[in-house]
């Protein structure tokens, strides 16, 4: 009797040991992803999280070292916000300081709206947080396999694009070779 009690009770700390330890997937440590928050040598871009205190013509940007950045910005200038702003979402900004001190952004890009899963005809594909890209299309002869930001740009491997347009359902890329048009698969 005394060793199925002792049987029993090792099976009850050992099932709430491992509940306890999680399901072994590795969770993430509470900072963001290399690709949205750091810049490279020679990135003017600036990274942070979109503030409560954000209006019509005042981005309030939070940035990865804890700074409080108030950029002022165009309205009615389209190309200035892409993928719109919501307080606690992602942003890389390029801007800078004018005749009085104040900052204003040239180009405010939303890197929560950017990442996700996105297609076209010929490709389809997942920007990650972590900077990873991953293809659905197997057949692709030079795949996208990473994605950063640089200057405002947005880098897919070694290929270069400016976001013409970042909605909820859409994006427009363009280089040398063209415009390309995707949208958001579900």
């Amino acid at each position: 009797m005394d060793k199925r009690i002792s049987t029993i009770l090792f099976a009850v700390m050992a099932v709430l040991f491992i509940v306890a330890c999680g399901d072994g997937k590795k969770k993430g440590d509470g900072k963001q992803s290399v690709a949205t928050t750091e810049g490279s040598k020679g990135d003017t871009t600036v990274y942070g999280v979109c503030g409560v205190n954000t209006a019509m013509h005042n981005l309030e940007l939070v940035t990865v070292q804890g700074d409080t950045l108030n950029y002022l910005f165009d309205v009615d200038d389209e190309s200035a916000v892409k993928g719109g702003l919501l307080a606690g979402d992602r942003l890389a900004v390029v801007g800078y300081k004018n005749a009085d001190g104040e900052y204003e952004a040239n180009q405010v890009l939303n890197l929560t709206t950017l990442m996700g899963k996105w297609r076209s005809i010929d490709k389809q594909f997942e920007l990650m947080e972590d900077g990873t890209v991953l293809s659905a299309v197997k057949e692709e002869a030079h795949p996208w396999t990473s994605w950063k930001v640089f200057n405002g740009q947005l880098l897919l491997n070694k290929d270069t694009f400016t976001v013409n347009a970042l909605g909820g359902d859409s994006l427009y890329l363009e280089n040398a070779h063209g415009i390309f048009t995707f949208t958001r698969q579900k």
